[in-house]
């Protein structure tokens, strides 16, 4: 058996994902901080009654969070309550909504989700329209919702004239926006704007915010941005099991990253790791992106069976399309540069 105490050597940085990456010093030294003395429960604490006043710092006076322990969990929650029961949802086909989450919008929210191939990931007002039909049809499960992602599962990202494009019209329509957030901090480094230029100013409804992927320990926010789109929230969050009675603990990683500017620096940090991997192997015989690499994440080809190689010898990473020999490397904001060089190197010795 190893040693517990030896177990951190055991392996090494990834680029997997962004979630593989361990806690930020600073939200650990946060966590301790809020470690002392007795807290109000369920989300009565001082804690998340500060991280509601950054909140609206970020995103705007009507701006309300509501602390989850997950990005699934969040998903879930703010799209069951964007929706009557018999409601709809139009996202991509790559959205995590619908390959990422084991059909819980289906099954734990009763969601029908309505998908548009993409080329890139993004959605626009024409390809909603292939969806956004059937208004009145008793037989079709009604479009209520256009979930989009910021930045996007292939690592794209919309422009803030793209998303206010999206939000007039699907608010033309009579739909609601979410945004799938869990990146959105590495999306507003890398478009630098602050977080509200590409959500509140543009029309967007409803956030689901990530942490883990930027540094927490646990816990995503779902943030309301117009008041009357989450109706019942805060019971449906009790329904759905993601009502924590020490909220503090969750609140208290999001006030460490969102409270000043730790979120922008580990984003800005990954996202450089990411445009320095994807130049790197860019340069590389035989390899070829195959996205913009945008924010933190390099989508590549590969000659088929090299994956396999250099899993073996470097890193571990997931395959994108296992056929095409179409890779994923993330990078977090732990990644450094010598994990960056040294990978590049693996790829042309792979090759």
């Amino acid at each position: 058996m190893v040693p517990v105490d030896t177990l951190h050597d055991i392996t090494a940085r990834t680029f997997a994902s962004d979630n593989y990456a361990g806690v930020h010093p600073e939200v650990l030294a946060a966590l301790a901080a809020a470690n002392g003395g007795h807290q109000r429960a369920y989300g009565a604490d001082v804690y998340t009654a500060r991280l509601q006043e950054v909140l609206q710092g970020h995103f705007g006076p009507t701006a309300v969070g509501y602390p989850v322990f997950n990005g699934t969990g969040a998903n879930v929650l703010a799209l069951q309550t964007m929706l009557p029961r018999w409601g709809a949802v139009i996202c991509a086909d790559t959205a995590h909504i619908n390959t990422d989450e084991n059909a819980a919008p289906e099954r734990v929210g009763g969601i029908k989700l309505l998908t548009v191939p993409t080329a890139d990931g993004k959605l626009t007002p024409e390809l909603i329209d292939r969806q956004a039909h059937g208004f009145g049809d008793q037989h079709r499960a009604q479009p209520g919702v256009v979930s989009i992602t910021q930045s996007t599962e292939v690592g794209t990202l919309y422009t803030p004239a793209e998303i206010a494009a999206i939000t007039a019209h699907a608010h033309g329509l009579g739909l609601r926006v979410h945004v799938d957030g869990s990146r959105l901090a590495n999306a507003a480094a890398a478009l630098d704007l602050p977080m509200r230029a590409f959500t509140t100013d543009v029309g967007v409804d409803v956030i689901s915010l990530g942490g883990t992927k930027n540094g927490a320990l646990f816990g995503e926010i779902v943030v309301v941005l117009d008041p009357g789109a989450t109706p019942g929230i805060e019971f449906q969050r009790k329904v759905d099991m993601q009502l924590a009675s020490k909220m503090r603990f969750v609140s208290a990683q999001l006030l460490a990253l969102f409270e000043g500017d730790l979120w922008l620096r580990s984003a800005q940090h990954a996202n450089a790791m990411a445009a320095r991997l994807s130049t790197g192997v860019a340069a590389i015989p035989g390899v070829r992106i195959t996205q913009p690499t945008q924010a933190n994440g390099v989508f590549a080809a590969l000659p088929l069976g090299v994956a396999d190689r250099l899993r073996e010898q470097a890193a571990f990473f997931y395959d994108w399309n296992r056929a095409t020999g179409e890779v994923r490397w993330m990078c977090a904001f732990d990644t450094t540069e010598q994990d960056v060089d040294e990978f590049i190197a693996a790829v042309a010795r792979a090759i």
